[in-house]
């Protein structure tokens, strides 16, 4: 089980640039796979990036080139660097672990991206 929060929400004008973080109640070392997700208003969550516990990663083909996911073992926290931001990118951001056999969810964090 693990608890997780995240935060790096804003609002932020089109070009602009935000990093997102996902702190972890618990060792994020061998996490199966921690990710990113994302909920426009009348879509469906969509996975916007993943990262395996090999670093191997994964990521939209929206946001490839424009967004960069990492991992910090020591803080036990997952980052989702967002460069080059549009329009379509608003959404509240969702913070995932999965596990073999359970996925846990954070809060999420808005993020707004408008002039």
């Amino acid at each position: 089980q693990v608890q997780l929060v995240e935060s790096g929400g804003g609002l932020v004008q089109p070009g602009g640039s935000l990093r997102l973080s996902c702190a972890a109640s618990r060792s994020i070392f061998s996490i199966n796979v921690m990710g990113w997700y994302r909920q426009a208003p009348g879509k469906e969550r969509e996975l916007v990036a993943s990262i395996t516990s090999r670093s191997g990663t994964n990521y939209a083909d929206s946001v490839k080139g424009r967004f960069t996911i990492s991992r910090d073992i020591a803080k036990d926290t997952v980052y989702l660097q967002m460069n080059s931001l549009n329009s379509e990118d608003t959404a509240v951001y969702y913070c995932n672990a999965h596990f073999v056999y359970s996925d846990y969810w954070g809060q999420g964090t808005q993020v707004t991206v408008s002039s």
